[in-house]
């Protein structure tokens, strides 16, 4: 089976450069319109899995353009983003044919989900896996909930989930601290270092035999942090 296609309009350049590359990690084929006009000639032409649609678009709104497809017959999942996320917003995007709406800023780890769930519901991506499991610990994405190899279940926080799926997905690469940032905390005010080290701390904290001692998430001096889900104790 192909790539799912992601088609995403919207204007402000440095958001749709952060949500394409977090889609394409994903493994998503991601194509992106600048505006309501480049972006309704693009939903025809190429025909893409899902939409993602900011509201407030030169030329054409993603109101407009969203109700125009739909009169024409077009059932292509969309997601609004948008600025205004008012309940009388969100109603409109809804009844104009989108479904579902994400209101700005909006956390990464979020948006990825709710993309995920979307393609499912179409077919797409079935087969992919919705937990990781290692060393008898498993944790499962959809319901953001570790169990633990003792069998506790503890809840993870939307950081802690974030960072977890990004060194789970590159299990044996040294990611830096820039890529967590980018991909959990997107176009959030960054936090220190120290705030990221605390969130991995608190994964040690779960998983780790030895939280002072580490042999599956490591830190990586000056660089960031490497998973290593097949260590042995």
């Amino acid at each position: 089976m192909n790539s799912p296609k992601v088609l995403i309009i919207e204007d402000e350049e440095s958001l749709a450069e952060i949500i394409a590359e977090n889609l394409r990690e994903e493994g998503y084929d991601v194509l992106h319109a600048p505006d309501g006009q480049t972006g309704r000639n693009l939903w025809q032409s190429a025909k893409p899995n899902m939409v993602v649609l900011d509201v407030m678009l030169p030329y054409i709104n993603g109101y407009d353009l969203c109700k125009t497809m739909r009169e024409a017959g077009d059932d292509t999942p969309v997601l609004f983003l948008s600025a205004r996320g008012q309940p009388d917003d969100r109603i409109k995007g809804l009844r104009v044919g989108g479904d579902d709406y994400l209101p700005k800023p909006f956390h990464l780890p979020e948006f990825l989900l709710r993309v995920q769930n979307m393609l499912r519901r179409q077919g797409w991506g079935k087969d992919e896996a919705a937990s990781f499991e290692f060393a008898g610990h498993s944790v499962d994405y959809r319901s953001w909930t570790a169990k633990l190899a003792s069998g506790r279940e503890e809840p993870l926080g939307e950081r802690e989930l974030g960072i977890f799926r990004l060194l789970a997905r590159r299990a044996g690469e040294v990611v830096s601290r820039d890529d967590i940032l980018d991909e959990v905390w997107g176009n959030d005010a960054f936090p220190s270092s120290r705030t990221v080290d605390n969130f991995v701390m608190r994964l040690r904290k779960l998983f780790e035999p030895e939280p002072a001692r580490p042999i599956y998430f490591h830190t990586i001096w000056g660089v960031g942090y490497k998973f290593t889900p097949e260590a042995k104790e």
